[in-house]
């Protein structure tokens, strides 16, 4: 009988979370060994047998690695941490996602050129380096905005700015400014969008979030409901997913003013406790049994 798949886990930090001790109970329920660590303890090694030292491995290399996250850091960590992930990947090892699908998901204003250049629908949007450029957009838009920052999750840091003198100071968006119409009508007291799960190129589940914010993440408090998605949520979920190549993915969906579906963003390591407690999928189970069906096609060493 061939041996167990030796599988390592990236979590946020040490012990990992609610998703992540899932994810480790259904993968070692289906046979797999995982070692559960995170990528600032990983380091490169031109001693180690693999180049790598990855925690629980002596210097070989996992038959797969599953990103549940790459940790928060300054530019330099985050970047050495996406060249272990690229390491991982030129090496043979199948990491879910990969390096290339994180950098198109967590940057948002790659994540929508992309969209765009494929046809996807996605709100009118403008990303800009200085508050010059900013406040000149801002000016001859003459509405209501939503400014993000170019890198976060969860509606963290997302900011309203009525006119050009409310945009926020540039300190507190990292100097670049990710800007888009806000969609919401004046007075709208009740707001929803939708959250759409994708695995291996399928629906696994869907959600709407309702809220009485307009930010209607359910991390802001926002209510989850089961969702039954239309043809139309469905294919811009498994499109959006397919162009910036992820293997696993929670695509945001909104409605226009005209009611259109537009693709908002996407998360690459997506949470869904908020998902699970509406849904009879166990999206946990799930992903572990796509994941080790994708390491079957990878030779093992």
């Amino acid at each position: 009988m061939a041996a167990a798949f030796r599988i390592v886990l990236f979590v946020e930090e040490e012990g990992g979370d609610w998703h992540a001790r899932r994810l480790a109970k259904a993968m070692e329920a289906r046979g797999a060994e995982v070692v559960v660590t995170t990528l600032t303890r990983c380091a490169f090694d031109t001693a180690a047998p693999s180049g790598l030292d990855i925690p629980g491995f002596d210097g070989r290399l996992p038959d797969g690695a599953f990103v549940r996250s790459i940790s928060a850091g300054g530019l330099e960590q985050i970047t050495f941490r996406l060249g272990i992930l690229h390491a991982l990947r030129a090496s043979g090892v199948r990491v879910w996602n990969d390096a290339r699908a994180i950098e198109r998901c967590v940057d948002k204003s790659t994540a929508t050129f992309l969209f765009r250049r494929a046809g996807l629908p996605t709100p009118a949007t403008r990303v800009v380096e200085g508050a010059a450029a900013a406040q000149a957009h801002a000016e001859a838009m003459a509405q209501a905005l939503v400014v993000k920052p170019l890198f976060g999750s969860q509606g963290n840091g997302v900011m309203k700015a009525a006119t050009p003198s409310e945009l926020p100071l540039p300190e507190a968006m990292g100097q670049v400014y990710y800007m888009q119409p806000y969609l919401r009508a004046a007075d709208a007291t009740e707001f929803e969008d939708w959250r759409v799960f994708v695995s291996c190129g399928r629906i696994l589940s869907a959600m709407v979030r309702k809220s009485n914010s307009w930010v209607t993440n359910v991390h802001q408090g926002a209510a989850p409901q089961a969702h039954l998605p239309s043809y139309e949520m469905q294919r811009l979920a498994l499109a959006a997913t397919q162009v910036v190549g992820a293997d696993y993915a929670g695509v945001d969906l909104i409605a226009g003013p005209d009611g259109e579906l537009l693709v908002l963003e996407i998360n690459s390591n997506p949470a869904w406790k908020g998902l699970q407690s509406v849904t009879d999928v166990e999206i946990a189970d799930t992903l572990a049994d796509d994941f080790l069906i994708a390491l079957r096609s990878v030779p093992r060493r």
